[in-house]
């Protein structure tokens, strides 16, 4: 090919034709050159700084640019099996990163993205490599990083959901808590993208079972997190055995010198993103959420409608399909609800909103893009049915209550598996997300008993009860019924079948174990193990104990323990029992019975950047740090023997009268002053010398 033009191909920049790689798709005509916007600065700029290579201007995205921003999928070139699985989960626009992020990976550059968790950036690496993959190609060409074990999951289910319309295609998540078997037999058979935590694809990398000779793309994902984690020296060996011309993205919420040198390292002229999101909330609105998982939101959302004084509710799924499917149940459920998408034509939408706004409707279920720019006074309660897939979705749905100085509330739906979302939302508005106490049996049947008597009020107050008055005069004539009888009829022909209180409440149980798992999923222990002062507690039946040689003076938190415990080994935070810290070395209660393949894995994880070189916990191993304190604890029974009151006398003083012989002991190889002294020394035995304490406090108290 004359002129240096370079053929586009799927992956990575310059390649050797011999290799018989060919550009498939929507990117067949794209050119593996960098694109003329991508001009050169001639200083250094961007974190990278002290860079000695040419620089690439960086892109700072905001929310007053992302509205100006690519208005659709369909603009960014994607292959148009990608853009169907998107049409099918009812995504509409691109987030800021992603309308930056995938042009750029689909011209086959390298990429450095500023982005904290939920901007949205799975899909800004996923959607463009997975336009470019090759099915046929059965080696794994895809290889993503990631600090822990349920990322790792949720990236992978996110590459086969926006990969459904491409057949034969295959993801594996590879991370530490799997037997070996089911992932070797997998990678056997043939994967293209493999999603997996540094420790578990090191060990298959070592065996030969993970090959990496046909890598294309390699993204490292939250990478500040996983050097928190003490994950750093596992990711630059694994950077280490890639092949040099790969393409790499790398996405970091922060910028560490670690990090920093690893991009100048491994990046090859990176172009470099930036989110900036919006941090203000406004002051007027009370946030708060609701831990629950996905098969109780609904029981949830009605005992919350029950409760919660609102005039309209605006509620934000994340799908078109969902819309219509929440609005319909609400609907079943007595409310006047109704959806809002963007397949809807524009003057049924214009109708729902004037309908919202006149009170004919009172929640309207709708996605992030159909309540764009949505105003209406009436809205008082915002509700996250769907958690947001950045923090700034977040930020402008809620803006839709509490508008112009008025008061708003915002709830929000987190399952287990979103927490990090939570944390990074409050991070955002730089606001503590209070907790939701769900309301109980006996608030939600006063309230209903409330508004049942208030409906009476209202009936009475409306006035125009000529008629019912004389039905029921005449009834009780008839009938010989007193009138609180027929009152009592009529209450229940209003109510119907469905029975107005509730029965006893099942949710107190539930709520009490999703509070003890968010405090293990925290790291922190139960209160009772916070008693330094006690003895160490016993091992339950179903535990086993372990040391691990990390402690206090190397930073270590309950927390880094259980994150790197529970990513290796599989278990749930739930199931680590009791946590001690010492200065160098700490003891954790793990279940009994566990597998010598995942105790090996274990023992080369670590945690603060030390290994913690994982052991079983024997008692004897320990009893010789409180054996230093024993001379303490014999003063007093010194001090209760008749001639003990002052120390052992020195060499060459004589022994007091009356003083015990075995008293005049001196520790180690001093030498007693007596010839009193010097023959009770010859009569002490060996066997004497190693008898135990206990042994010696009972021989006192029985001269005694």
């Amino acid at each position: 090919m004359s002129g240096g033009c370079r053929a586009g191909r799927p992956f990575g920049r310059a390649h050797d034709n011999k290799k018989g790689l060919v550009a498939q798709g929507a990117m067949a005509n794209v050119s593996a050159t960098r694109p003329r916007s991508a001009r050169y600065d001639a200083a250094p700029a961007g974190v990278l700084s002290g860079r000695n290579l040419p620089r690439l201007k960086s892109h700072t995205m905001s929310n007053s640019t992302a509205s100006s921003g690519t208005a659709s999928f369909s603009e960014l070139n994607l292959s148009p099996s990608i853009t169907k699985a998107l049409d099918d989960v009812g995504y509409e626009v691109p987030t800021p990163i992603q309308s930056q992020a995938i042009p750029q990976l689909l011209q086959g550059l390298d990429l450095l993205g500023h982005a904290p968790t939920g901007t949205g950036k799975t899909a800004a690496f996923a959607l463009p490599l997975l336009s470019r993959i090759d099915v046929k190609n059965k080696a794994v060409q895809i290889l993503t990083l990631t600090p822990t074990r349920e990322l790792a999951i949720q990236v992978a289910e996110a590459f086969q959901r926006y990969a459904s319309h491409i057949k034969g295609f295959h993801v594996l998540p590879i991370y530490g808590g799997q037997p070996y078997t089911g992932q070797i037999h997998q990678l056997k058979r043939g994967v293209h993208v493999v999603v997996g935590t540094p420790g578990r694809l090191m060990d298959h990398m070592r065996k030969g079972t993970l090959k990496l000779g046909g890598l294309q793309a390699l993204v490292l994902d939250e990478a500040d997190e996983m050097l928190r984690m003490g994950f750093i020296d596992e990711v630059e060996w694994i950077l280490e055995q890639t092949p040099q011309d790969r393409q790499m993205a790398l996405f970091s919420a922060t910028m560490p010198k670690q990090i920093e040198r690893i991009a100048r390292r491994y990046l090859n002229d990176p172009q470099e993103i930036s989110i900036k999101a919006r941090t203000a909330t406004a002051e007027t609105i009370r946030q708060r959420y609701w831990q629950v998982s996905g098969v109780h939101k609904l029981d949830a959302l009605t005992r919350i409608l029950e409760v919660e004084q609102f005039d309209a509710i605006l509620m934000f799924v994340r799908t078109k399909t969902a819309t219509t499917e929440l609005a319909e149940r609400l609907e079943a459920r007595g409310y006047a609800a109704a959806a809002m998408n963007g397949d809807m034509a524009q003057n049924h939408r214009e109708q729902t909103v004037e309908r919202l706004k006149k009170g004919s409707l009172d929640i309207l279920v709708a996605t992030d893009v159909a309540a764009r720019g949505l105003d209406v006074e009436r809205i008082s309660h915002v509700i996250n049915y769907d958690i947001p897939y950045d923090t700034e979705a977040y930020i402008h749905r809620i803006g839709r209550t509490g508008r112009a100085g008025r008061k708003g509330d915002a709830i929000l739906f987190v399952a287990p598996r979103e927490r990090r979302m939570l944390y990074a939302i409050e991070k955002a508005t730089r606001q503590k997300i209070e907790q939701l106490v769900l309301p109980t049996t006996e608030t939600v049947n006063n309230k209903r008993i409330a508004d049942f008597k208030q409906k009476i009020t209202d009936t009475l107050a409306a006035g125009e009860l000529a008629f019912t008055q004389g039905l029921v005069e005449q009834y009780r004539q008839e009938h010989d019924v007193p009138a609180v009888e027929i009152a009592a009829a009529l209450a229940k022909m209003s109510i119907g079948d469905k029975p107005m209180l509730l029965s006893e409440d099942a949710n107190r149980p539930a709520r009490r174990r999703d509070e003890a798992k968010s405090r293990s999923e925290s790291g922190k222990p139960p209160r009772s193990q916070k008693r330094r002062d006690k003895p160490r507690p016993e091992v339950d039946k179903d535990k086993e104990r372990y040391r691990i040689e990390v402690g206090h003076k190397h930073g270590v938190k309950p927390g880094n323990i259980v994150g790197a415990i529970a990513n290796e080994s599989g278990l749930d935070g739930e199931h680590i029992g009791h946590i001690e810290i010492d200065t160098d070395f700490s003891l954790v209660d793990l279940p009994v019975g566990m597998p010598r393949d995942i105790f090996m894995e274990l023992k080369k994880v670590r945690v603060c950047g030390e290994a913690i070189k994982i052991s079983h916990y024997k008692k004897e191993q320990h009893k010789k740090e409180p054996h230093k304190k024993e001379p303490h604890r014999k003063e007093p029974h010194r001090k209760e023997q008749p001639a003990g009151k002052g120390r052992s006398k020195p060499a060459g003083s004589p022994a007091r009268k009356g003083k015990p012989a075995t008293t005049s002991k001196v520790k180690g190889s001093g030498r007693s002053g007596g010839a009193e002294t010097k023959k009770a020394k010859s009569k002490l035995s060996l066997s004497k010398k190693d008898s135990s304490k206990a042994g010696r406090d009972k021989g006192k108290k029985r001269r005694r």
